[in-house]
């Protein structure tokens, strides 16, 4: 299926092009921390043509860095000097939430007045992060998920109050191709994360399951994934249809080979996924 390219707001800066053209924009933007998620989001730049002019990434996994040096040796690595990183344009945190709040202070001194912080982590509230860095207002959180990887992202955001209009366009102009962006009330951020951010790992592994099956079954594997992305994206759409109940959904099909399992899929939903909200929300 082809993938589309959908910019947050408006792309008004002439250098950017929405349909995924080369961002000509020298921003520069820092990562502390070169984890799975850094590699999720330069690939999504790489793929769009997007990547930043300038992009510097800090960890102390000196493996984890040169691994990402390897597929991407334009960025600059810095070892485990936050200070590096956090001089950049747009800095973005992309620590688990433990390792947050050691860190907000430390580069507080190297983080420049104009620029603009960009938290990806849940747990850490905005008023959390500004205080650990002195103040600090200029405050985007950002909870991404792995399809940002092809363009396709849906990346629930939250501004602080001391965000700028140009600001705002600055960030637009450097996520945007990563996939949807809706501004939502920084409560639910943590709702997100555990609907969004994780909900692909809930499925993945049983489409890929379905798609071992209708390989056995004798369908060629570009049948079996178009036969399974067609399903799962008419089985979406079925759902926000407005004339059915959820009873209604379930109902359209009579066979249902797994039935006698849904209560305790059920059963694994309620109690690992309401018990990791809980975790991150508290």
């Amino acid at each position: 299926m082809p993938i589309t390219f959908r910019c947050y707001r408006t792309c008004t800066n002439q250098s950017f092009d929405c349909g995924g053209g080369k961002n000509m924009d020298s921003t520069s933007v820092g990562f502390i921390g070169g984890g799975r998620i850094v590699r999720i989001i330069l690939t999504g730049w790489e793929k769009a043509g997007s990547m930043p002019e300038r992009v510097i990434v800090s960890d102390p996994n000196p493996a984890a860095l040169a691994a990402l040096k390897e597929r991407f040796p334009a960025i600059e690595v810095a070892g485990d000097d936050n200070a590096r990183p956090a001089s950049a344009d747009i800095v973005v945190l992309g620590l688990h939430p433990p390792a947050v709040g050691a860190v907000l202070p430390a580069i507080a001194p190297a983080l420049r007045s104009e620029a603009l912080l960009v938290s990806l982590a849940p747990k850490w509230k905005i008023a959390g992060i500004a205080g650990g860095l002195g103040g600090r207002r200029a405050i985007v959180r950002m909870i991404p998920n792995a399809p940002a990887t092809v363009g396709s992202g849906y990346n629930p955001v939250a501004f602080s109050d001391g965000v700028t209009p140009e600001q705002r366009r600055q960030f637009e102009r450097v996520f945007g191709t990563l996939g949807e962006m809706p501004e939502v009330a920084e409560e639910k951020l943590e709702a997100y994360a555990v609907l969004t951010a994780m909900g692909p790992t809930y499925f993945w592994f049983q489409w890929y399951e379905l798609l071992d099956l209708a390989r056995s079954f004798g369908l060629t594997d570009a049948e079996a994934k178009e036969g399974l992305a067609a399903m799962v994206e008419g089985a979406l759409r079925t759902m926000k249809s407005p004339d059915l109940t959820p009873d209604a959904v379930i109902d359209l099909v009579p066979v249902r080979p797994i039935a006698a399992g849904e209560e305790a899929i059920r059963e694994i939903y309620r109690t690992n996924l309401t018990g990791l909200y809980r975790k991150l929300a508290e």
